[in-house]
């Protein structure tokens, strides 16, 4: 019984007494991310693990954000929604999370989002880019920080109008997978193009499903339609797929493959090596060799350090989302006080590897959509980022302001 007595006294002791000799608990700002780990798309998990740590790691090196260091949580989501819900709810309910973060699916981001909506828990997407998490679905604890399809397809609705001038064309098809993502892409390149006068016709539409394995029975279909361009919704290992399967067919020959949001991902490049294209039109999120910044370069080179091979771009997604999340708490102070966050992170800027010289991205307040330049490219020998043989140039270049949606359709979707 004294030996209880004084073990007890002992705790009190250390409760009391501990924090003002320095050795209180130190202070976290806790995040839950969800990436898909496995399959076609694992490894834009992997990329976005690395680039959170990294980040993480370089922050938590200056002494953190408002004097919290930054701890994250990992799970697979699996790419299923049902699955990614109940790892989220997990993280607010037991882990005390301030911030969710990550995702790769739009299907699982629009999923999360209500998780994040309903808890009033801040969820940062690095990843997923259906335009319906910003403006249908528009709730005000979601925020995103790579840019959406909307901003991509009116990107590529400029080029479009700009090739017609220079090399006259018609007709259009479109192949995409069959959910959001594929849907969005589809319905904002036509958009834009009527928004920006273009006299098109669009022959044909497929939507496969995702992961879909063979693609030969559209290809045929593409090559009897005979457009002048195909417009590809394509993400990661699908796109993958279907260029292989496609230049089999001669595809490439007899149109101009056009694939504005993820067609120029690095891991495209990296797979294909050598059977990769020239000629095709391509852009993504990020790219390894556009802008030729210190910044860019300092990261391109710190992630291949770390893991051995070059960033594809998810990985600036998940970079960008940890600097935002810090820039945010330094502004406020605390990680406990999320309204206050909100509007912290309402019109934040924040400098990124992807931003050219003399632009820094911005999160739109109405939307909370980060607002980006986005650059166009086509497909040349290049083999300084190897496995790659071939990587993008003959850049052209569009302004972020330009790529946002119209005001009256904004309004128009935000009150839906």
């Amino acid at each position: 019984m004294k030996s209880r007595k004084i073990a007890l006294w002992i705790v009190w002791l250390l409760v009391v007494f501990l924090p003002s000799l320095g050795f209180a608990q130190e202070k976290v700002i806790r995040i839950g991310a969800l990436y898909p780990m496995t399959g076609r798309s694992g490894l834009y998990g992997m990329d976005s693990v690395a680039a959170a740590e990294m980040a993480i790691d370089e922050i938590n090196a200056k002494g953190g954000a408002a004097g919290y260091k930054l701890d994250i949580i990992f799970t697979d989501s699996k790419s299923k929604p049902a699955y990614a819900v109940r790892v989220a709810e997990r993280y607010i309910t037991e882990d005390k999370v301030h911030f969710l973060f990550g995702v790769v699916s739009s299907a699982v981001g629009l999923a999360v989002t209500e998780i994040s909506r309903q808890n009033k828990v801040i969820f940062i997407g690095t990843d997923h880019a259906a335009t319906e998490l910003t403006l249908d679905n528009f709730q005000p604890y979601y925020f995103r920080v790579s840019n959406n399809t909307f901003q991509s397809m009116t990107a590529g609705a400029l080029y479009l109008k700009e090739l017609q001038k220079e090399k006259p064309w018609k007709t259009i098809s479109y192949i995409g997978p069959d959910y959001a993502y594929g849907h969005s892409q589809l319905d904002e390149i036509q958009y834009n193009l009527k928004r920006f006068g273009v006299d098109f016709q669009l022959v044909s539409k497929y939507l496969p499903k995702l992961y879909e394995p063979d693609y030969t029975s559209f290809i045929t279909s593409l090559i009897k339609d005979k457009p002048d361009v195909l417009v590809s919704g394509f993400w990661g290992g699908d796109t993958v797929a279907f260029i292989k399967q496609a230049k089999a067919y001669g595809l490439f020959e007899k149109m101009l493959y056009f694939h504005p949001d993820a067609g120029g991902n690095y891991e495209v490049m990296s797979a294909l090596g050598a059977e990769m294209p020239a000629g095709l039109v391509l852009s993504a999120r990020h790219h390894n060799n556009w802008p030729d910044t210190e910044l860019n370069r300092r990261y391109v080179a710190e992630f291949k350090r770390r893991t051995g091979r070059y960033p594809t771009y998810a990985a600036e997604g998940a970079y960008a989302g940890i600097y935002a999340i810090a820039r945010a708490v330094e502004k406020v102070g605390t990680p406990d006080n999320t309204e206050a966050l909100v509007k912290a992170l309402e019109g934040l800027q924040i400098k990124l590897p992807e931003d050219p010289e003399g632009f820094t991205s911005y999160i739109d307040p109405q939307t909370h959509q980060i607002v980006q330049v986005q650059a166009i490219g086509v497909s040349v020998p290049d083999d300084k980022f190897p496995p790659a043989k071939m990587m993008l140039g003959k850049w052209k270049v569009y302004k972020a302001e330009d790529l946002l949606p119209p005001k009256e359709l904004i309004e128009k979707r935000l009150k839906k």
